[in-house]
């Protein structure tokens, strides 16, 4: 009767063991099968808000083509871009481009730095944000160092092709950047591509980049100039003197946290 207790006894406890196995390769399945619809939705949401915000501008760009076709110079025609483009939103100051790459936006300025983060030029939620100028900045100002700002997508829209300057090559290809006011367009000659950082308040001798936006006197441009010529990533050979106004292209680079690829330019 022991014996037979015994046998009975493991039975059980093997029916238990494999219950239990069972359950634990269940919830496995459900956890893969959660993950699986969360990754699979976020990649249709990406695809989804990346073609989304590809053809507003593609629509945009067609649109204006076809009121202005019979304009042929194309500093008038991106002039004629941010006019038509004020009359729907105050908040256009320009038109930024960079030939062949995917520059080539509308520039915005805010009452804040944060709003353009998420907003498109029509003022609508997007992830992608916007191309915009820091409030402090002005691009009439010859002594405003004028700060633009871009999320760095990695489908390469806004500004995700800016990092393509840490290569020298493509710097060399694309060395100059348009922007376009409701006046007139401008070209600003590439100076210095430079790797820096969000500094924490603690931090003491650092270079603030992104603190720089006005220049008051000759001092305060000069050192500017040459700390951002202290941490280049290589000699474009060209530097900027007191008087002549700067560009300073700024965004993320996925590499390391916080770090920010930098691209400084002066009107020529």
């Amino acid at each position: 009767m022991g014996y037979l207790h015994s046998e009975g006894e493991n039975v059980m406890r093997k029916a238990k063991r494999e219950k239990k196995i069972k359950k634990v390769k269940m919830i496995g399945i459900t956890i893969l099968a959660v993950l699986f619809l969360i990754s699979a939705t976020y990649l249709v949401l990406h695809f989804y808000n990346s073609n989304k915000n590809k053809k507003l501008y593609e629509d945009l760009d067609l649109d204006i083509d076809v009121v202005m076709e019979e304009i042929t110079k194309v500093d008038s025609k991106f002039v004629a871009k941010v006019k038509e483009l004020q009359q729907e939103n105050s908040d256009v100051v320009g038109w930024i481009r960079i030939e062949n790459t995917n520059i080539n936006y509308p520039l915005l300025q805010g009452t804040d730095n944060d709003y353009y983060l998420t907003h498109n030029y029509k003022k609508e939620y997007s992830s992608y944000g916007s191309i915009y100028l820091k409030t402090q900045s002005d691009i009439k100002d010859v002594n405003s160092n004028v700060h633009i700002y871009g999320h760095s997508m990695k489908d390469k829209q806004m500004f995700g092709m800016l990092k393509e300057y840490k290569n020298k090559e493509f710097y060399e290809q694309h060395p100059i950047i348009y922007i376009a006011t409701e006046e007139d367009e401008a070209e600003y000659q590439i100076i210095y591509v430079f790797k820096s950082r969000i500094f924490y308040k603690d931090e003491t001798n650092v270079f603030r980049y992104y603190q720089c936006y006005n220049f008051n006197n000759e001092e305060e441009y000069n050192y500017y100039i040459e700390n951002c010529k202290a941490i280049q990533l290589y000699d474009t050979g060209i530097t900027a003197k007191y008087g002549e106004q700067l560009i300073t292209l700024s965004t993320c680079d996925s590499s390391q946290d916080d770090t920010r690829i930098v691209v400084v330019a002066k009107k020529i």
